[in-house]
C-alpha cells in the first residue's frame, strides 16, 4: 500500500478547507469546496489502486490476473456527478444572493440571518 495518495488527499483537503474558512467571497468558497471534493476523488482512487493490476474490463485477460477495483472507480464517477450538481446549486444560490443583496461577501449577507 502506498502512502503518497493519502498525503496528497490530506494536502488538497487542507488547502480547500483553508480557502473555505478564510474566503470573503461566495464564488471563491464554492471553488474551494470543489477543491475539497477533489480530494475525495484522489482518496477513492488511492483506495482502489492495485500495483500491477489491469483495468477492470475482462476481455482477453488471462484468468487470475489482478484487476483494479471497479466499484471504487464507479464511486469516483458518481462523486463527480454529485459534485457537478452541488456546484450548480451553490452557484445558483450565489447568483440569487448577488441579485437580491448586491454582494457576494458572506459577512455582508446579514439579512439572511433568521
Amino acid at each position: 500500500m502506498q502512502v503518497f495518495p493519502f498525503i496528497v488527499v490530506a494536502w488538497v483537503l487542507a488547502v480547500g478547507l483553508y480557502g473555505i474558512v478564510t474566503s470573503r467571497h461566495l464564488i471563491h468558497q464554492i471553488v474551494c469546496l470543489i477543491v475539497v471534493q477533489s480530494s475525495t476523488y484522489v482518496l477513492l482512487l488511492g483506495i482502489g489502486y492495485r500495483r500491477g493490476a489491469v483495468a477492470p474490463y475482462f476481455s482477453d485477460i488471462p484468468v487470475h490476473t489482478p484487476a483494479v477495483d471497479p466499484v471504487v472507480q464507479a464511486l469516483a464517477l458518481t462523486d463527480v456527478v454529485v459534485e457537478a450538481a452541488v456546484t450548480a446549486l451553490l452557484l445558483s444560490f450565489a447568483i440569487q444572493a448577488h441579485k437580491r443583496f448586491g454582494t457576494l461577501d458572506p459577512h455582508e449577507l446579514v439579512q439572511l440571518k433568521g
